[in-house]
This record gives structure tokens, sequence and C-alpha cells, in this order.
């Protein structure tokens, strides 16, 4: 097969994955999800923890180092079978917590505190970075075998194909800011590159034992004549390997990612727990049988590390070595993807964000969703960062490592979080102090004696250095601390590293005292499954909804924002867009902010309009839980006393607007009796004369029959509309559907209102083109109110009326707004009231039937009316369905 074969192949490949990528997302998007959720696609996705060190490392170190290898799959087991509780609890926190990295776990527990988000970031950056060259370097090698050129000719499928990941992962890993909507593509491709590498894996191993060995019992003759059988297993290496890969398997950040964020049902982790260590056992079958043939059959000085593709080449097995470069490719892309996608988000989010806060750019009221472009820009900078870095470290170790090693100084880095992880999670005592001073003296011996050592040689520490320590002092020496050498380099860092950062964690938190803040999320994060957190306490300064509204369209979007803040205010009994700032919301407010910044810079941007938290005596007896019984009593009678404020507020409120409504529907009767009354009289008047008037000239009786005639129709009017009122409130209406344009029936309202000399009108003719099925005639006549409301209420020197069509859901909203002064805020609750009307009713006249009958009439049509506070004049909005749904044509038909 020709080199340019072997690109033809990849690219087809690369095709494939993004046209599933594609599919899933645009599946989920509308909400038909299914399956692409399930559990064995989360059980699938989990497959990135083997990547091409497993792939193709496995088959090296077994050659190599016997049966070594299959401490890296213990390890996941153990944590599957074993430490169920502790997964179930990580996603159980994960969801409550609204977490978005593992950064932001340790972040969060710790008192949301941006140092240590930060920290884990660094950390996890430098401990990643020899993992994605590894990933590029198995890629340049395997090309390499397959092209039977030298892995220098190559060096530049490791640059393409840094390049092409980092498209791949901008294009389905950015587009989104909430992590919680998960990114349902990645996902699915992932899977896809699952099942792909494990039929590669399984196909070599057949291959091998029944195409070259010549069966089971010649294979396993052949092992036993190999130098694998010799193998005697160190304990201590078998241990230290195995604690590494389940330290890896929790806290690597792509394994954070898929375990937890991206796990969108609890229940998913029973299926993983015993299906992914299947996976595993199937990834290792063969391992053994294809390290045996390659050390048989292949010349001395083969590289075992890619024995899965040698081995099917000299045999001229073409297509088997192409499906194995492929399932290599897979484990290759498959992890580069979502490390980056996780370390992109700890950037921007522990990094980027925070530094933006400190430099005052957080403050003041700026365009809406100037937080979100910021954020998102810095995801897809990271990505392309992360990327480069990988390529340097490639590029500059030489790619001379065995892929195993390369795995392992990586594991061993990100190892450094466990302490911090796992005390946070079950005890309560630990602390900030304790778990920065652990995390930076582990990480800091493990970059001396491991991570540094394996960047070229004496490209960083020169020769003189790992011989006799720095200016000669010999207990720094990198793998000989404190004089004692002779110790497996992997081991000595472990031990050492682990040691001081257990300790220094311990003694850090015996020694340091936890702020009110870091014991709430103590207590919410070790009795997760007790309780969740409690609410945040009175703020120390007054804060208005409006400044939090502003904030959050800064960063999840005007609409989003404002749809959470209506929900809010629903849930609390009151009408229109902005709730209470009560405890309870600015809490539930911070985490939904969490889910696309993270809990620390969510938390500090909250306390930069509220001042600060002040925590209540309740949280503090809760966190000192020193009398369950005293504070459980004490939780009820707390919620009892809200319950009743909040059904006291309500009652106040519906009062209050009782109040309003009758003196309304007084107003509307002296109005109602007034419009009858005067056309009435008219009417009775002038036919009297004209009874009496015999000789009349023509002229005269015409005129006095136009005004007969006119005040007819105006009593006509009135009844038209108390009578069309009734009908559509007893839904006895019945509705005409037909396909039209959406910009044909604002031509239509616009033609029929009339008397619009005075007004301009401004639209977007373009946007208006979009079919919909309704009842023209029903929504013409909404828009022909809201019109002639502009036309009797618009109080500018030169009114003018905008009319906007975009899309929204299922459907459209058509936006009709002016630029007068508005309806009054006390009065903006009561417009959709039969009896109400607004502004200067003595001018505008009427019965202030129109807004009734508007919200009527949407109702029937599946749609809404609403009216938009905080605009520069009145303004609203009329969300139009696409089309009728069944149950509402019915249920209006009838």
């Amino acid at each position: 097969m020709t080199f340019n074969m072997l690109i033809l192949g990849s690219l087809a490949y690369v095709a494939l994955l993004f046209a599933v990528a594609f599919w899933a997302e645009r599946r989920a998007m509308r909400g038909r999800a299914g399956w692409l959720r399930g559990p064995v696609i989360y059980t699938l996705s989990l497959s990135i923890y083997c990547t091409a060190w497993t792939f193709y490392g496995a088959v090296g170190s077994a050659a190599r180092n016997g049966l070594e290898f299959v401490a890296i799959y213990s390890g996941p087991t153990l944590v599957l079978v074993g430490w169920w509780v502790l997964l179930r609890k990580l996603v159980r926190i994960g969801r409550a917590q609204r977490i978005t990295s593992i950064a932001d776990l340790i972040s969060s527990r710790y008192g949301k505190s941006p140092f240590l988000g930060g920290l884990v970031t660094l950390l996890a950056v430098v401990g990643i970075t020899p993992y994605i060259a590894l990933q590029l370097q198995s890629i340049t090698l395997s090309f390499a075998a397959f092209s039977g050129r030298g892995p220098e000719d190559v060096n530049d499928i490791a640059l393409l194909s840094a390049i092409g990941l980092a498209v791949f992962t901008i294009v389905f890993g950015t587009r989104n800011l909430d992590v919680n909507e998960r990114h349902s593509g990645i996902v699915t491709a992932i899977a896809l590159e699952a099942l792909v590498k494990l039929v590669a894996l399984l196909a070599v191993g057949a291959f091998v034992v029944w195409g070259v060995a010549g069966g089971p019992a010649a294979t396993y003759a052949m092992i036993e004549a190999s130098p694998i059988a010799d193998w005697q297993m160190q304990p201590a290496r078998w241990l230290g390997v195995t604690f590494l890969s389940a330290a890896a398997f929790l806290c690597l950040p792509r394994m954070f990612q898929v375990l937890v964020v991206e796990n969108s049902d609890e229940r998913h982790l029973a299926t993983a727990s015993w299906a992914f260590p299947l996976y595993l056992f199937a990834m290792s079958l063969f391992v053994v049988p294809i390290a045996v043939a390659g050390l048989t059959y292949l010349p001395a000085g083969s590289n075992p590390d890619l024995f899965v593709l040698t081995v099917p080449l000299s045999r001229g097995q073409d297509e088997l070595a192409m499906l194995a470069f492929l399932g290599g490719f897979s484990s290759a892309t498959s992890m580069v993807i979502v490390a980056a996608i996780a370390l992109a988000t700890m950037i921007s989010n522990h990094i980027v964000v925070p530094l933006w806060l400190s430099l005052g750019r957080g403050q003041g009221a700026t365009m809406s969703g100037d937080v979100r472009h910021l954020i998102i820009g810095a995801r897809r900078a990271a990505i392309v960062g992360l990327l480069a870095l990988g390529y340097v470290y490639f590029r500059t170790s030489g790619g001379g490592a065995f892929l195993a090693s390369i795995g392992l100084i990586s594991f061993c880095g990100i190892a450094q979080v466990v302490p911090a992880l796992l005390g946070g999670i079950f005890w309560r005592g630990a602390t900030r102090v304790g778990a920065g001073a652990g995390l930076t003296l582990g990480f800091a011996i493990w970059a001396w004696t491991l991570f540094l050592p394996s960047v070229g040689d004496g490209t960083v520490l020169g020769a003189q250095i790992m011989a006799d320590g720095p200016f000669g002092v010999g207990w720094l020496r990198p793998q000989a601390l404190f004089g004692i050498d002779g110790i497996d380099p992997l081991l000595h860092t472990l031990v050492w590293s682990m040691a001081f950062n257990t300790a220094a964690f311990l003694a850090g938190s015996l020694l340091s005292r936890a702020s009110p803040l870091e014991r709430v999320q103590g207590a919410a994060m070790v009795n997760v499954f007790r309780h969740a957190a409690g609410p945040r306490g009175a703020s120390s300064a007054p804060v208005e909804a409006e400044d939090l509204l502003l904030m959050a369209q800064r960063i999840l979007g005007a609409r989003e924002a404002q749809r959470l803040f209506q929900s809010a205010a629903s849930a609390q009994g009151k009408l229109g867009y902005l709730p209470d700032v009560t405890p309870d919301f600015v809490e539930m407010l911070e985490r939904q902010l969490a889910g696309s910044v993270g809990a620390a810079t969510a938390h500090a941007m909250v306390g930069q309009i509220t001042g600060g938290a002040i925590l209540s005596v309740e949280q503090l007896m809760r966190v000192a839980d020193e009398t369950a019984q005293i504070m459980e009593y004490s939780a009820r009678l707390e919620a009892q006393s809200d319950e009743l404020t909040r059904t006291a507020r309500q009652l106040r409120d519906a009062n209050d607007k009782l109040t309003r409504l009758s003196i309304q529907k007084d107003a509307f009767l002296s109005q109602i009796s007034h419009e009858l009354r005067t056309p009435m009289t008219s009417i009775r008047a002038f036919s009297e004369i004209l009874r009496d008037g015999a000789d009349m000239a023509p002229d005269q009786r015409a005129r006095f029959s136009g005004v007969i005639h006119d005040e007819a129709r105006r009593l006509t009017r009135l009844l038209d509309d108390l009578l069309d009122l009734g009908v559509l409130e007893a839904g006895q209406v019945s509705l005409r559907l037909d396909a039209v344009t959406l910009g044909d029936v604002i031509d239509r309202a616009v033609a029929s209102a009339g008397e619009l000399t005075r007004l301009e009108i401004r639209r977007d003719r373009a946007r208006e083109r979009v079919r919909i099925e309704t009842d023209p005639d029903r929504l013409s006549q909404v828009f022909i109110n809201l019109i002639g409301n502009a036309v009797k209420y618009c109080d500018a020197d030169r009114p003018v009326l905008t009319i906007r069509v975009r899309p929204s859901g299922q459907g459209w909203d058509v936006d009709f707004s002016d630029n007068g002064s508005g309806v009054p805020r006390a009065q903006q609750d009561m417009i959709f009231e039969k009896f109400a009307r607004a502004g200067d009713t003595d001018a505008a006249g009427g019965a202030g039937l129109g807004l009734a009958i508007c919200r009527e009439i949407m109702a029937r049509l599946g749609g809404d009316i609403a009216y938009l506070p905080g605009q520069s004049g009145a303004a609203f909005r009329v969300h139009v369905p696409t089309r009728l749904g069944a149950s509402s044509g019915k249920a209006a038909a009838e």
C-alpha cells in the first residue's frame, strides 16, 4: 500500500468521524438524543482511557516487561468494581454543584478558590503535555512503519495531525458554552472510535493466533518458548503502576470529562461498572500473543511498540494492517480531542476569566454576551495552544522514549490531585491551605524527578545535574532524592511525591482553619447523598434584580438569561421577568453560571455585585454539625417561615391586583356606559330630526344619515369586541388554518390599521419571509391591535414602531417596540386584563379590551403574547408557532 493511499484512507476516516459527529449533534439539538445519551455510548466513551499508549504501548510493554501491562488495566477495573460508590459520589457532586472539570471540583470544594482552580489547571496542562506528545508520536511511528520511511521523514504528519485535531475539537467542542449541554457529537464519535480500535486489536490478535501461530495450542507453546515466560513480577512496581492507573482513571481531565461531566444519568455507572472492565479485558486479550509473534517472526531490533502494525505487514496483510492503523489512529485522536476540550474549559474558567476579572473588566454594564464571547474565544485559543505544546514536546523529546514510559510520566503527574480530591469529598476537615500545600509540593517533586529529565537528553537538566545534583548538592539528585538511589525512577517519584503531598495536605489541613464557605462546601460534598447545599444567606449589600440580570446576560446571552429570570419569578409567584433577590435565588443563579464559567469564577462574579455573602447561623450550625436534631428543627421552622412569607407576599400581591382590578372594573363599566350611551343618544337624536324634518334639504338629510351610520358602526365595533372576547374565553372559536408567509400577515395588518400618517414603521422584510400555518385573520387582528396601540399611546415627537422577526424554538418571535415612554411599571402586570387600559385613557379612548382579546387569540393559536420590560419604549413580543399543533387545533376547533 502506497503512502498516498494511507493518507487517503486517513482522510476518509476523519471525514466519517466528522459526519458522525455532525449527525449526532444535530439529532441532540432537535431533542432526539435518545440512545446517544444511553449507557452503551457512555460506557464506550470511557474507552478514551485506551489511548495509543495501550493500543500500541501495551504490546511494547509486554515484549519488554512481560505481564506488567496488565496493571494498566487492573487499576480502572478495581475502581469500577470496588469503588463504584466513589464514582457515584463524584457524579452526584458534579450534578449538584454543576462541576465543569477536575479543577472546578477542587476549587469548588475548597471555598471556590480561584487559586486552587488555576493551580490544578497549570498542573494538568504540564502533566498532559507528554501524553498529547505520545499520541502524535504514535501517529508518526505508525505512518513511518506503514510507508517504510524513517520517523524523521514523516514528522510533518505530526504537525498536520495536530492541526486537524485542533480544527475538529474547536468545531465540536466549543459550540456550546454550558458544558451541561454536553458534547453529543464528540461523545458519539468517540464511541465509534472505541469500536474501531477494539475490532482492530481483536482482528490482529485473531490473525496472530490462527493465521500465524496455527491455533491456541501452538500459540501457548510459542509463548512458553519466548522470553515473556521468564518474567518475574516485581510487587512494588506492580502496585505502583496499578495505583497510577487507578488515579489516572479518576483524575485525568479527559476521564473526568466523560466520567462525570458528560454523564447524563447516574444509573449509567451501573452498566459501566461491569461493561467497561469487559472492554478492557477484550483490549488486553491478544496483547501477549501479538508481542510474542513480533519477537519470534520479526527481525531483531524491531520496535515492539509497532508490532500491532508490523506483524500483519510482514505477512502481506495490508488490509488488516490498515485496520490496525485506523485502530491506533482512533486511540490517539479520541484522547487528544477530549483532553483538549477538558483542558480548554479549565484554562478559560480558572485562568483567563479570573485574570479578566482581576483587571476590572468584569464590572460595569457592557454589551450582552461579552463574557460568553471571551470564554469561547479563550477555549479555542487554548485548544490550539495545547496541541502546539504537545507538538513542541514531541519534537523536543526526540520521540525516542517508549510509549508506555511516556504515559506513566503523565499518570504520575496527574496523580498528585488524589489527596486533595479524596480528602475533599470524604473529610470535612480538609482545608484550602492543606490542598494547596500538598498539590504544590507533590507536583514540584514530580516535575523535578520525572518530568524534566524526560524532556530530551540534557535539554533541560544536564548530565552533571543528573549525576551530582544542582550546585553539587547530591541529596537533590533528580532520581536519587535524599541519597537513596537504585530505585526504579517511576517508583522513586511516586513514593516521594505522594508521601510529601499527603503529609503536606494533612498538616496544612490540621494546622489551618477552614473558612465558613469551605465548611459549607465541605458539608455539601461529603454529605452529598444526605442533603444539598443550603442557601447562601443574605447579601451584605442591597442588590437589584436588574443588576444580576445584566450580569447573567453577559455570560448566558439575553434570551437564556431572561428565560432563567422569568422562570425564577414564576416560581416566586410573580409576573414579569424580575424575581425577588432572595438567598435561594442568588444560590440558584450562581449554580447556573457555574455550568458556563466554573464554580469559582461564578462565585467571584456574583460576589462583585452582591458584595459577598454572610452565612446564616443555621448554616454554621449545619457545618459544625453539633446537634442534628436542633439543625433539623431549625431548618423545618425556617422552611415554614419562608413558606408563610412567600404565601403572605402572594396574598398581598393578589389583593393589590384585585383592588386595581376593582378600580379598573368600575372605570370599565363607566366607560362602557359612556361608550354605549353616546352613540345611542346621537342615533336617537338625529333619527328624530329626520323623522320630524319632512321638508329637510337633501344634503342635510344625507349628513344626518351619515352621523347615524357612523355611530351605529361604532356601537357595533364595541359589541363585537365584547362578544369576541366572550367567545374566545369560552373556547368556542373556530380557526381557519392556512399556510401563509409571516410578512404577508404583517403587511395586511399595517394596511388595515389605518391612521398611520404620524407613525413611522421600520421592518426587515427579508427576515419576515418565513412560512407558517395559522389563522391569518386572527393573527392579523393581533398585529392590528398592537399597531393601533402604538398610534394611540406612543408619545414621542416622531413616533417610530419597529417590527422585528427572529426564530425562537419551534416558531418565531415578532417584536413590536416603539420609541415612546412605555407602559408604567405599576401597570405592566395589568395590561392584558379585561378592564385595564394603560396611559392616558381619556386621550386614547376605547374600552380596554384589545390586549385581552390578543392574549386569548394567541392562546388559541398555540403561541403567546407578553410585554417586554426594560426596553426604551413600549415593547410587546408575540410568539407564533411554525405550525399549530394537532392538540391545540383540535381544542380550538371544539
